[in-house]
């Protein structure tokens, strides 16, 4: 049965983790954030289904509330930053059927293939193999350590420099590595993996570039199986107003890459699998307000949602000040 973990600070700053499901959210007696459930959890060999029933339930909790108070933080996090890695794939969705279809047409009748259409493209063919096997590898970037990671409800910060600062709503997967270098998928959240998409386009060989931003993440952490179709919206509003919405897919069923796929080809790096580190790792979307000839500008509001989140993730772009970095000789 899946369930939603959330991480809380009260006015006072004392944290706590809630355990919710369906519409009832409880505290968790003993434990003051996922990741120190989650090894205990590892060290007596529980599921993290049986380490919140081993503690029992603290007082019930209104989430909507406690959101709208700003009292909600990131579902995970680590106390030294730099133990805290995020990354992410690219190229993983399908997209709509016409969409996809439009890309096949286009890929059949180039004369040559972009480099992003060849991947794309071996991903649909290679990146869902049988169980046990390997499949075709994916895109893959780093986005930043701990302290890039926004929550609920917090400001994301482009760059001075930035060209752009857009949203990319999606799923991403939260692990834990164990005392013996063992990954363990903690559960999925609703995330913003913002970019600069201006950056991007200038020329592909700046893709790490645009990556290098924040991102957030929605205040639940999804534990159990993880959902196959993932059906939301995403949108952006500007003074109140929406300028932009879409719905945007998500889940293996609109994926052309098995989460174990994408999971293999970032956990087979050693330097992956150090124990105690956390990775955030976001799987990829097929829906862009970019793509649609939007620029943001500060003081939009990204807005995303999805089944079976029960909350909203909202955070509004702001541009940090301008600022030259020197370097000096020793």
């Amino acid at each position: 049965m899946r369930f939603r973990l959330l991480q809380h600070r009260d006015s006072e700053g004392v944290r706590s983790v809630i355990a919710a499901r369906d519409d009832r959210a409880t505290l968790v007696p003993g434990v003051t954030s996922v990741r120190e459930l989650a090894l205990d959890a590892i060290a007596k060999g529980q599921t993290l289904a049986e380490a919140v029933a081993a503690r029992g339930e603290g007082a019930e909790v209104d989430l909507a509330a406690e959101l709208a108070a700003g009292r909600l933080l990131a579902p995970i996090d680590h106390e030294d930053s730099a133990h805290l890695v995020m990354t992410g794939t690219g190229l993983t969705h399908l997209g709509s059927a016409e969409g996809r279809d439009k890309m096949h047409r286009e890929a059949a009748a180039a004369e040559k293939q972009t480099d992003s259409m060849r991947m794309f493209l071996e991903g649909v063919e290679g990146g869902k193999p049988a169980a046990g096997q390997v499949g075709q590898q994916p895109e893959w970037f780093y986005k930043g350590d701990g302290s890039q990671l926004v929550g609920p409800g917090g400001q994301l910060t482009m760059p001075d420099f930035a060209q752009d600062g857009g949203e990319e709503p999606e799923l991403a997967g939260i692990y834990l590595i164990g005392p013996d270098g063992t990954p363990h998928r903690l559960g999925l959240c609703l995330a913003n993996e913002f970019s600069d998409h201006v950056t991007e386009r200038h020329n592909y060989l700046w893709l790490a570039h645009s990556k290098l931003r924040q991102a957030s993440l929605g205040a639940e952490l999804l534990v159990g199986d993880a959902p196959t179709d993932v059906r939301g919206a995403s949108r952006i509003l500007r003074d109140g107003a929406v300028i932009w919405e879409k719905p945007f897919l998500s889940g293996e069923e609109n994926m052309s890459h098995t989460l174990a796929n994408l999971e293999h080809h970032h956990f087979k790096y050693a330097n992956f699998r150090r124990p105690g580190d956390i990775h955030v790792h976001f799987f990829g979307t097929a829906t862009l307000s970019f793509s649609d000839g939007v620029r943001t500008e500060p003081g939009d509001v990204f807005e995303i949602e999805a089944a079976p989140f029960t909350l909203p993730l909202r955070n509004a772009l702001v541009r940090a000040d301008a600022a030259v970095v020197e370097v000096k000789a020793l």
